[in-house]
Parts: structure tokens; sequence; C-alpha cells
């Protein structure tokens, strides 16, 4: 019995140490992507004068350029990334399916579709913060939705076939949005809007998106015990104390949070919430709790590091972040798929 004390004390610090070390190298990911992401721009500065020019005000170009554009979209791309990446570990730890995203429940569908409406009718055009409230309008309204179709306490089952169907007749409207529009500028607006991008987004973008995804990321941290019980199903978690629709409830709105926010200022981001928990989950044991805080820092690290790249790839010409994060993010998520089909799972 001590020698089977004593093994299971040394895998729990072996299991410690090693969290510590992915947390360590996450944390230098992000830090690295982020100073990536302000070094990298069409703008003909120097590494060393954009850099002291965040600290020193030069009275010149580079203090405007490092400051008013290249610092918010770095801040903004790592508060999104973060979003993405916690949301889908959550929701793929709440649906106990490793296949699940944050755009799952309908909130990014539906808040695309807030933003298309704003675009549209020229809402968007008049007032400078119309676009992100009408996309946070549409997030609410699908959390209202799937909280009506699946109720407090519906199955997962029932959570996952409630966000399709919203996810679907928020697609469709999008659809009917575009196939109606008379302004073929608009169109050409709302399509590169959806595509997803962190350019040309301002220190007002990251006031409105950071406190909710902040707030968001809180309630999804606090879920991570609850989810930890729920690795051994439901009937066990509740016998451990777990309420279920509390924790649905939790997960559901800090996902609607963090993700409506996130895609309101800089449109569908994919890929992000469905990859980056696949890679760092053999990494932390396949803990839900220790998950949760790795998918933030790694989604914050991908999301920075892409967005360098697609300034980057192709300096004279706008690369969108989402597209660039789905031909990231696809064949990683296909490697997955086969090597899970070698591995006989």
């Amino acid at each position: 019995m001590a020698l089977a004390d004593g093994t299971s004390q040394d895998f729990s610090v072996a299991r410690d140490v090693r969290g510590l070390a992915v947390t360590f190298g996450l944390l230098g990911l992000v830090i690295a992507g982020f100073v990536v992401s302000l070094i990298t721009g069409p703008s003909s500065l120097s590494v060393g004068a954009g850099l002291s020019a965040l600290f020193v005000d030069t009275g010149g170009p580079e203090t405007v350029v490092m400051r008013e554009i290249r610092l918010p979209r770095a801040v903004l791309g790592a508060f999104v990334g973060a979003a993405l990446g916690l949301s889908g570990a959550a929701m793929q730890g709440l649906l106990r399916n490793p296949l699940a995203e944050p755009g799952l429940i309908g909130v990014s569908a539906t808040a695309a579709l807030g933003a298309v409406i704003a675009l549209q009718t020229g809402i968007a055009a008049a007032f400078a913060l119309a676009l992100p409230a009408f996309a946070l309008i549409g997030a609410g309204v699908a959390v209202s939705l799937l909280l009506l179709l699946a109720g407090p306490r519906g199955s997962s089952l029932v959570l996952i076939l409630a966000g399709i169907a919203i996810s679907a007749l928020a697609a469709a409207g999008t659809s009917l949005v575009l196939n109606l529009s008379p302004n073929p500028f608009a169109v050409a607006e709302i399509m590169f809007w959806l595509m997803g991008s962190l350019a040309d987004r301002s220190w007002t973008h990251v006031w409105l998106a950071a406190p909710l995804i902040l707030v968001g990321g809180v309630v999804l941290l606090l879920t991570g015990r609850g989810l930890d019980a729920l690795t051994l199903g439901e009937d066990a978690a509740e016998a451990l104390g777990v309420r279920i629709g509390r924790l649905r409830l939790m997960v559901v709105t800090g996902t609607a949070l963090a993700v409506g926010a996130a895609t309101a200022v800089t449109g569908a981001i994919g890929f992000v919430g469905l990859v980056v928990p696949h890679i760092l989950r053999p990494l932390v044991g396949a803990v839900p709790s220790r998950l949760l805080p790795a998918s933030a820092l790694g989604g914050a690290a991908m999301v920075l590091f892409a967005d360098a790249a697609a300034q980057g790839l192709l300096p004279d010409r706008d690369l969108k972040l989402g597209v660039l994060t789905a031909f990231i993010g696809a064949p990683v998520f296909l490697h997955l798929i086969f090597r899970t089909r070698r591995a006989g799972l």
C-alpha cells in the first residue's frame, strides 16, 4: 500500500511539473507572438525604432503606428484567441465530444447575422459602434433561443440539436440578406467582414470586447472542477454534488459572452476553438480544469502568430485572418483524425 501511495504521489508531482512546464511554455509563446505581431506590418519601421516608440513618444509617425494601430491589434488578437481557445475547451468538456467547438451553440452565426444586418442597412456607416453592438445583440438572441429550445435542464444532445438549428437559421438569414442586397459594395463589405480580420481595429474595439471576454472567461474557468467531475458521467457528477443544469448554463453563458464579443469585433475566425484543445489535451492529461487555461493561452498564441503571418505573407494584399486560420487549422485537424484512426480509437 505504501508503494502504491508513493507511486501515486510521484505521478501527481510529475503531472503538476509537466502542467507548469506547459503553462510557462504557452505563456512564452504568447509573449513571442505578441512581440512578432507588434513588429509585423506594412510600414517600414525597424524593429528597434518600433519597440522603442511604444515607451518613448518621439513625436513622429512611428509612435502613432505602434500605439494606435499595432498595439491595439495585438492586444485584441490575444483577447480573441484566448476567448476562442477557452470556449472550445469548455464546450468539448461539457459535451464530452472532441468535435465540439464554440460555434456549435449558434453564437458565432447569430453574431455574424447581427453584424450583416448593421452593414446592409447602413447603420454601421452612420454609427461607429453599430456593427459590434448588433453582433452582440445577435449573440444574445442565440443564447435566449438556445435556453428556450433546450431548457435549463436539457440533455447534451438537445443542446447540440438546438445549436445546430440556430446556426442553420442564422446562416440562412445571412444568405438571404446577401441574396436580396441591391448594393454590390455592401455585399463585398459583408463578405470581407465574414472572413474575420484584426485589420483597422482600434482601442475602441478593445474596450468594447475585452470586458465581455474577461467576464465570460472567468465564468468558464469557474466550471473547471464541474467539468472534471463530468468526465465520469452525469450521474457520477451529480453524485459528487455537481448541478448539471447550472454547469451547462455557466458554460453556455460564458461561451456566449466570450465568443459573441470576439465575433462582434473581428468577424468569424474558425478552427481555433476546435484545434487548440486537441493539440494541448495530451500535454495536460485530458483534465478539463487544466485544459481550460492552457487552451486560452494556446488560442492567444495561435491567433497572434496567424495574424502576423497574414500581414507578412502578402504585405500588399489584405489577407484575412479567418482564411489563414482555416488553412492552418484544417490540415492540423486532419492530421489529428488520421493519428486517432491509426491508434484505433
